[in-house]
């Protein structure tokens, strides 16, 4: 894919996964071992983003096979800290202390994964939120549905910076109106909260290009400006339904946002500011 005009500021991938299960064996109790086109090297990962004019990416700890365990997430992180930031998966005790140590490692912010454990599950998160308030860091949420208005008044009182994944993921069914869409709605433009435009197979009810989401996408950048949306690709796509190819994926931006100034900004301009690229 040759990148055009809108793209010749970069690319910032926020959202990928880095699984190498033959140099960082799998955690033996994880409840999903990403096997076959699911593995995704840090090698693969830079042919990957080399080919398609990606400059630097987020890497968000996965779930699936490493559960809490960083130890592939922070050698990534190491080996070129240039071009990668990372979101780990801690346990809701971690301390402020080891929270600074991922913070100089690399770390941008931890995971909340609503979507996978439930709202219930992150009810005495407040301390560990506000650590990452003091710090500077972010909370990465992932919800689907409706969960975020339950979640949301624990990460307001927090102070924390938010980073919302995959839109969201809201139900196509039940439209841009819907109580969880309509509260990320709200916090657009407040400063604090940032949303990925990614994802759109997890929530989509039509295959590629996914045109029951954009909807969504369109009420998001409406709702927060482009200086408060970055793009993600969810590589290398686990549990994906169906094939996912990179470039169509990324030509998908063009579409979906035909400004070329908003393309730069969502792309280069706010993730790099975000997350602490320059």
């Amino acid at each position: 894919m040759t990148a055009g005009p809108a793209r010749a500021a970069g690319v910032v991938d926020c959202h990928v996964h880095v699984l190498d299960p033959a140099r960082f064996p799998y955690a033996p109790d994880t409840f999903y071992p990403p096997a076959g086109q699911e593995i995704g090297t840090l090698a693969a990962l830079r042919r990957t983003h080399d080919a398609h004019g990606v400059g630097h990416a987020l890497l968000v700890g996965s779930n699936s096979g490493y559960g809490e365990d960083n130890t592939c997430l922070l050698a990534a992180l190491a080996a070129d800290p240039h071009r990668y930031r990372g979101m780990a998966v801690v346990p809701l005790t971690t301390g402020r202390a080891e929270l600074a140590a991922l913070r100089a490692a690399g770390v941008v912010g931890v995971t909340l994964n609503a979507a996978l454990f439930g709202v219930a599950h992150y009810a005495g998160a407040g301390p560990l939120l506000r650590h990452l308030a003091a710090l500077d860091m972010i909370a990465d949420v992932q919800v689907e549905g409706d969960q975020l208005p339950a979640l949301a008044p624990l990460l307001d009182a927090s102070g924390v910076r938010v980073l919302v994944d995959h839109c969201g993921r809201p139900d196509p069914a039940a439209g841009t109106a819907a109580p969880g869409f309509a509260e990320l709605l709200r916090r657009g433009r407040g400063g604090r909260w940032v949303v990925k435009l990614s994802g759109f197979v997890k929530f989509a009810a039509h295959p590629h290009p996914y045109p029951d989401a954009w909807p969504f996408v369109r009420a998001l950048v409406d709702a927060f400006g482009p200086d408060r949306c970055v793009w993600g690709s969810d590589w290398p796509f686990l549990r994906a339904p169906e094939r996912i190819d990179y470039g169509p994926l990324l030509g998908l931006v063009d579409e979906l946002l035909p400004e070329p100034s908003d393309r730069i900004r969502i792309l280069w301009d706010t993730p790099r500011r975000e997350l602490g690229f320059g």
